[in-house]
C-alpha cells in the first residue's frame, strides 16, 4: 500500500484510501479503524461513522417520542 504522505510519517487526522477489487477501503491511521464501501464517498462516510462510534461520540438513547413512534412503551 502506498503511503499518503511523502515522508512516511503519520500525521494527525490522516486517512488512507485504496481500492481492492470492487470495494474502496478507508482507514483512519491513528485509530486503525477501517471500513469499506462500494464508492469512495461511501467508504469515507462509513469511516466517519465508525470513528465516531470508536470515540464514543455516536449514538444516543432514544427519546420517549422516538420509542412511541416505533410502538414501544418504555413504561410497559
Amino acid at each position: 500500500m502506498a503511503s499518503s504522505t511523502r515522508d512516511g510519517d503519520i500525521h494527525d487526522g490522516e486517512i488512507r484510501l485504496w481500492q481492492e477489487d470492487d470495494w474502496w477501503i478507508a482507514k483512519d491511521v491513528e485509530t486503525e479503524v477501517t471500513t469499506q464501501g462500494e464508492t469512495r464517498e461511501r467508504a469515507l462516510a462509513n469511516l466517519d461513522e465508525a470513528v465516531a462510534v470508536h470515540a464514543g461520540n455516536a449514538g444516543s438513547e432514544p427519546t420517549d417520542e422516538e420509542l412511541r413512534e416505533l410502538g414501544i412503551d418504555r413504561n410497559a
